[in-house]
C-alpha cells in the first residue's frame, strides 16, 4: 500500500499531527479542517472502506470507534460534568458517499454547533 497516503502516515513515512496512537490506531489532525477540532481516526491497517474493515476485522473496527471517543475526551468535547456537550462522528464510505482518500477513516468534528444536513 505505498500509494496510500494514510497507510505512508500510520508508517511514520509521512508527518502527520498525531493526537493519539495505539498499535492499531492513529488519530491525527486534519489539514483542512471543518471546524475547531477536526481529527481524523484510522486503522493503522489498510481497509478501503467500512464495510471492507467490519466484513473483515469487527474488532478493529470498535477499537477505531472506541478512539473516536477517547479522542473527542481529550480534545474538550466531552466534559466531567457534562458528560456529552457535543460533537460530531463522520464516515464517508464509498465514492457516492464522498470518500476521497480510499483508506478508511473516522471524522472526530466538534467546538462549534453542528448544523443539520450537513451537505
Amino acid at each position: 500500500m505505498n500509494e496510500c497516503l494514510f497507510c505512508r502516515m500510520a508508517a511514520g513515512e509521512v508527518p502527520a499531527d498525531v493526537v493519539l496512537e495505539t498499535d492499531r490506531v492513529l488519530a491525527f489532525r486534519d489539514i483542512d479542517p471543518q471546524a475547531p477540532v477536526h481529527v481524523l481516526v484510522i486503522p493503522r491497517e489498510h481497509h478501503a472502506t467500512l464495510g471492507a474493515l467490519a466484513g473483515s476485522d469487527p474488532g478493529l473496527l470498535g477499537e477505531v470507534v472506541a478512539a473516536t471517543h477517547a479522542v473527542a475526551r481529550q480534545e474538550g468535547l466531552v466534559g466531567a460534568d457534562d458528560p456529552e456537550p457535543g460533537w460530531r462522528l463522520v464516515v464517508n464510505s464509498g465514492p457516492a458517499g464522498g470518500q476521497v482518500v480510499h483508506h478508511v477513516h473516522m471524522h472526530v468534528l466538534g467546538g462549534r454547533q453542528m448544523r443539520w444536513p450537513p451537505g
